[in-house]
């Protein structure tokens, strides 16, 4: 190896599963003077490498967070050219540590090419400790403003300020990080020294050799259904990461330093920095007379770039997480851990670990006994002590710890679902929940991966990528008319607008957002781009009325007559919206001719029971709230087992009347939407579901985008008298 090598060593090459195959890819990388490359084993000479990138100025180092991938919890790193994001390496460490020394060396490398110095005369500028620190706030990986800082000026005079990008998009919107409340009227270097803010806290004790806080409140009086915060403050003799990946774990470790644990388990992962969470606490406050408390919360975690790590918790309802019989739903309005590096003491690592709750106990005790909820929040802020002793009682520590994969929530039910009887409800009676929650979870790992950006050797990727487009060729000559319909001749009330900020419109989504069942999906499971749509969208209606709309189709003028017309067939898709006034989407779907024998062709001339197990749906909130965007999700849904559909064949057109109000699940999250309905952009695609091997790869009928529809937009239509 040549003598400029900067770094090198054993990874986790992140790639796509194969069939009949699920292993961890280990890879041997290599950084050498400005080459990033990885090997399949350590290099000899002249060995040619599986991949390789240029580190220059351009290049960015992202952060994708933890990742569950193959049955094993890795910390995974993205690689990539700022001017062609697509050539990209993926690369994971079991453990912290050892993917920031990557991290750091590969910033280094992009800092020298730069001319960008230390002023310090620190090696690495990630945890130079003015870096991002102007605004008296502790930059990181994973804020809110990264997202906008991705886009950097190359004449910037700061670019290394602009690096640090990541999956996540900050905290969830009901999350409140409590860790920038600090004053901003300290100075930066007060700011790493304060414990709290004098305004808002107040010592109430020592204890086990931890500071208690309890916040102060401007109020004389307190109703029994909101909480003080507390908080614990201590110094643990550990490094920041260290003491992470323990405040992660949710298996058997965390009872030899939290004793409020009893149980853990994932509900869902969100992303690599957002999951939500199941948790049962052991409190021993009266136990014979007090009901087991457990929680249901969101748990957002990032790292800031002065080396520090917050972890933020709030409870939120889930739909796979219903309260269980026998124990109390607790609600944490706001709590976490901020973890902090001190300066080394006698060489040994120092770290403070400030732990906050402000909890809602619930129950009878809150109320009637205030001894309860301070006896509870104290017992869990005590895990600041047990991680104090934790690492006081490991004498040596030279192998970095492994965060544990979590068990998912409904991994216990599954087995047990197989021993229960038809009539016996006494076995784990959230069972059926939990059930639920695995085909939702395993369907949105499924449906929005990331493995489809991890790299897979080049000869693997043209076989695959070869093979792939002989399908969609293939399919596209068997579905597919010859040439693109005109859709100048035909016309909606709701106008089509391209640009990307427009608003009150609709554009055609590409097919590529979406990702269906390949062409191997019965045998792998496997998902691809849906690329091209089957029929072309030509015009969309925005109705309403008194009264729900059904066969619009009839309506004279409409696109579906013009397109019957000129010979074409029309599917026409007609979403319901109940409310006060009732409203209706009208989606105009063309094409020339259907190819006999189809699937296409056998969903439109089919019985409504056909069509009712394979009418599809996929949806997607590019832009909105994040309870919106969770509540609607990006599950494909079979829409209609879901929801009422009615079907209304015409001599040359197919309409399928969905009527939204005949779920209350569906209602519900439409209440949702609809109140906040002008600032969302919605996609959607439509697609008749392939089951069997001679009816994939699934293609999309179309698909669309709405953005911030209007109310008062929609009109009345001029239906005419429907003859059945």
């Amino acid at each position: 190896m040549s003598s400029k090598v900067v770094y090198e060593g054993w990874m986790v090459r992140c790639g796509r599963r194969k069939i009949g195959r699920s292993f961890i890819h280990m890879r041997y990388f290599v950084l050498e003077s400005r080459l990033l490359a990885y090997y399949k084993r350590k290099p000899q000479d002249n060995q040619v490498p599986i991949k390789t990138l240029l580190i220059d100025g351009n290049c960015r180092v992202e952060d994708r967070g933890l990742k569950t991938h193959h049955g094993h919890m890795v910390y995974v790193l993205s690689v990539y050219s700022k001017k062609e994001k697509n050539h990209r390496i993926m690369m994971a460490a079991f453990n912290i540590q050892e993917a920031l020394i990557w991290k750091e060396k590969i910033e280094y490398v992009i800092d020298q090419h730069q001319g960008a110095q230390p002023s310090n005369g620190n090696k690495y500028i990630s945890f130079e400790y003015k870096s991002g620190m102007d605004n008296g706030k502790t930059a990181s990986s994973s804020d809110r403003e990264s997202q906008f800082s991705a886009p950097e000026d190359e004449d910037d005079p700061h670019p290394n300020l602009l690096r640090r990008t990541t999956i996540g998009n900050g905290p969830p919107e009901s999350v409140f990080d409590w860790t920038r409340e600090i004053d901003s009227d300290f100075s930066n270097q007060n700011i790493n020294n304060q414990a709290f803010s004098r305004k808002h806290w107040r010592l109430l004790q020592c204890q086990d050799g931890l500071r208690i806080f309890e916040e102060l409140v401007e109020v004389d009086y307190l109703p029994r259904s909101c909480s003080r915060a507390m908080k614990a403050v201590g110094v643990v003799e550990a490094t920041c990461e260290e003491i992470f990946e323990l405040v992660m774990s949710m298996d058997g470790t965390r009872f030899e330093w939290d004793c409020s644990f009893l149980h853990g388990s994932l509900v869902e992962e969100v992303d690599g920095h957002t999951a939500v969470l199941y948790h049962r606490l052991q409190l021993d406050w009266f136990p014979m007379f007090v009901w087991p408390r457990d929680l249901c919360y969101v748990r957002y975690w990032r790292r800031n770039d002065d080396g520090s790590y917050v972890v933020l918790f709030c409870s939120r309802e889930h739909e796979n997480c219903s309260p269980q019989p026998g124990w109390v739903r607790a609600h944490i309005e706001s709590g976490g851990f901020n973890i902090s590096p001190l300066k080394p003491r006698n060489g040994r690592p120092r770290t403070q670990v400030q732990h906050l709750m402000q909890i809602d106990l619930k129950g009878w005790g809150v109320g009637y006994l205030s001894s309860f909820q301070q006896y509870c929040v104290r017992q869990m802020l005590n895990s600041v002590a047990g991680l104090r002793e934790w690492f006081a009682q490991s004498d040596e520590r030279n192998a970095h710890p492994r965060i544990p994969v979590m068990v998912n929530m409904s991994s216990t039910s599954v087995s047990s679902k197989k021993n229960q009887k038809p009539n016996d409800f006494s076995v784990n009676p959230s069972s059926l929940d939990q059930m639920n929650s695995a085909s939702r979870n395993s369907a949105l790992i499924d449906e929005y991966s990331d493995d489809e950006d991890f790299q897979i050797a080049e000869s693997e990727q043209e076989a695959y990528q070869i093979g792939l487009e002989n399908d969609v060729k293939r399919t596209a000559l068997e579905e597919e008319p010859g040439n693109e319909i005109d859709s100048s001749s035909f016309s909606g009330n709701l106008r089509r607008d391209d640009r990307d900020n427009a608003r009150d419109c609709w554009k055609i989504s590409e097919g590529n957002n979406f990702r269906v069942r390949s062409k191997h999906f019965c045998y792998d499971k496997s998902k691809v781009p849906a690329g091209k749509h089957m029929l072309d969208l030509v015009a969309v209606d925005w109705f309403k009325d008194s009264k729900r709309m059904d066969h619009v189709a009839r309506r004279h003028g409409c696109a579906a007559q013009v397109a019957s017309e000129k010979g074409f067939f029309t599917i026409v898709i007609n979403l319901q919206v109940p409310a006060s006034t009732h409203y209706s989407m009208v989606f105009y779907f063309v094409t020339k001719e259907l190819v006999s024998g189809s699937l296409l062709h056998r969903f439109v001339d089919g019985d409504d029971e056909f069509r009712n197990s394979r009418f599809k749906l996929i949806p997607s909130v590019p832009k909105g709230s994040w309870i919106v965007r969770q509540s609607v999700g990006s599950t494909p849904c079979l829409l209609g087992k879901a929801v009422d559909c009615n079907y209304i064949r015409g001599p040359k057109y197919l309409e399928i009347d969905v009527d939204i109000g005949s779920s209350t699940v569906a209602n519900g999250v439409l209440g949702l939407v609809i109140g906040v309905i002008t600032t969302l952009v919605v996609d959607m695609a439509f697609l008749v579901q392939a089951n069997t091997p001679d009816e994939l790869p699934e293609r999309l009928i179309g698909a669309v985008r709405i953005s911030h529809l209007e109310l008062k937009s929609a009109i009345v239509p001029k239906l005419e008298p429907d003859p059945s």
